[in-house]
């Protein structure tokens, strides 16, 4: 049977390149795409000293003319996908006072937009035959919007609703779509390790029982904290996994 693929949107030293090596590891061959062609060549290198078939191509979420063409070439190249993971996003803070219409619209574009879009360029029929899967990276900011990340507050929301309207569509013909939302800040103590998120997509992929995973410190888990009073003691948690 021939090897299984994985593209991997939004490559890079956190979660994006540790869920590509997480399915390496269980024989998926990487394509891998992010907008630098330098930084992707050294991912694939670091891939295929692990041993994992890895290929590149260069690709730009603000431009879903360059998502089109990148997963088209990886298509005629490797044949269809069985996975797709969409994780690219804007994380930094931005001024409240100074955010505009267009900004917010650039931020949406590439948060957002661009993940409902490289859906659509895997969806067919022969997606469905493989019984495909669509995993995009969500986050907490979703549940406790702050004034300090509007955009990402407003994208995160949006992109759990895309998982899930995409999960009730495409389940009826076989297909998987996911999102772990993280409620932190992903490599910054060892309970947000990428490595652990990516065995949790893993698991995601191999189970598909669920659309959604919250991926939160246990000591958070059904409080009822306002956004600033969670994000206060998620950061103070995050000293004590350090």
């Amino acid at each position: 049977m021939d090897k299984k693929t994985i593209v991997v949107v939004g490559a890079g030293q956190g979660l994006g390149n540790h869920v590509a090596e997480r399915f390496g590891r269980e024989g998926y061959r990487v394509v891998l795409m992010a907008r630098n062609a330098e930084s992707l060549e050294k991912y694939k290198a670091e891939l295929t000293a692990a041993g994992i078939e890895s290929h590149v191509h260069t690709a730009d979420a603000a431009k879903p003319e360059t998502l089109t063409e990148a997963i088209t070439w990886a298509r005629e190249q490797f044949g269809t996908p069985d996975v797709l993971y969409y994780n690219v996003g804007i994380t930094a803070a931005d001024d409240p006072a100074t955010m505009c219409s267009e900004e917010l619209m650039r931020h949406f574009q590439i948060d957002v937009a661009s993940a409902y879009h490289c859906a659509r360029l895997v969806v067919d029929d022969d997606f469905a035959a493989k019984h495909g899967a669509i995993f995009m990276t969500g986050g907490g900011l979703a549940d406790y919007p702050t004034a300090q990340f509007i955009p990402l507050s407003i994208d995160k929301a949006a992109i759990r609703a895309l998982a899930i309207a995409l999960h009730g569509e495409l389940k009826l013909r076989g297909i998987h779509v996911g999102t772990l939302t993280v409620f932190g800040s992903i490599g910054i103590d060892s309970y947000m390790s990428p490595a652990r998120m990516a065995d949790s997509i893993w698991k995601m992929n191999q189970q598909r029982d669920v659309c959604e995973v919250k991926y939160e410190y246990p000591e958070m888990q059904g409080g009822t904290a306002t956004a600033a009073e969670y994000w206060t003691k998620v950061y103070a948690l995050a000293e004590k996994y350090r």
